[in-house]
């Protein structure tokens, strides 16, 4: 899979946690291979519930790693609640209070939290004005949250369903964002090309590259130009 990235020409790789075990995985994976994947750690909304104090502890001296650029995949997750809503809710403040007084950006998971998200995000007090806060990662609000988060400091991110229209939300927000305020993503393991039983590796954001560059009505080379840039902010990388 790391070789078929390299040779689609993909330059860097952000790879997130979503519980201790992943952001471990993550972390060595970034030590791995230091030219293309960089790492991120966090406990995703679904297994804030099953998170030890002990956890905690670990995943924060995890974060301190220089080879980490981010706390993530945090966020809510109101649809399938896999853990109870006010267990997110404390999960995701204390990753952002992390990441504030680390000074890292975050990447938030958001999935029927619209409101809640966006309110925790404009209220954080993370990162100085200058910076990147952070990613609405697999981006599946509408125009006026994106716009609204991305003047706040915050990048937005698309995966695969932005190719479909029925994802018109997304594909609004896709058009009216500046240049500098977009990412591409798999999701992987979810959002596969060919559904639940296809293998969702990094060659697939070549696809929603090119529907991204489509709807803004521009050259996929030069989208791939703002957002190497836009990633390096993001990163430091």
């Amino acid at each position: 899979m790391i070789a078929r990235a390299r040779e689609a020409g993909i330059e860097r790789l952000l790879v997130p946690g979503y519980d201790l075990a992943s952001s471990r995985s993550a972390l060595a994976l970034a030590q791995a291979e230091p030219d293309l994947v960089d790492a991120a750690v966090g406990v995703h909304p679904h297994h804030a519930a099953a998170t030890t104090d002990l956890d905690w502890r670990e995943l924060a001296a995890l974060a301190r790693h220089e080879r980490v650029v981010a706390v993530g995949e945090i966020g809510l997750d109101f649809y399938r609640n896999l853990s109870p809503p006010d267990v997110q809710r404390v999960a995701f403040a204390r990753q952002l209070a992390l990441a504030a007084e680390l000074d890292l950006p975050v990447i938030v998971h958001d999935r029927d939290a619209h409101a809640e998200i966006r309110a925790a995000l404009i209220a954080w007090q993370g990162r100085s004005d200058n910076a990147v806060r952070g990613v609405l990662h697999a981006f599946s609000g509408d125009e006026p949250m994106a716009l609204e988060l991305a003047a706040a400091g915050f990048l937005v991110s698309f995966a695969l369903p932005l190719v479909f229209r029925s994802a018109a939300g997304p594909r609004a927000a896709a058009v009216a964002l500046a240049e500098d305020r977009l990412l591409v993503e798999t999701d992987s393991p979810w959002l596969a090309p060919g559904g639940g039983e296809t293998r969702n590796e990094p060659t697939t954001t070549l696809r929603v590259a090119a529907e991204l560059a489509r709807l803004r009505s521009t050259h996929p080379e030069m989208l791939a130009a703002a957002i190497r840039t836009t990633y390096r902010h993001l990163t430091g990388r």
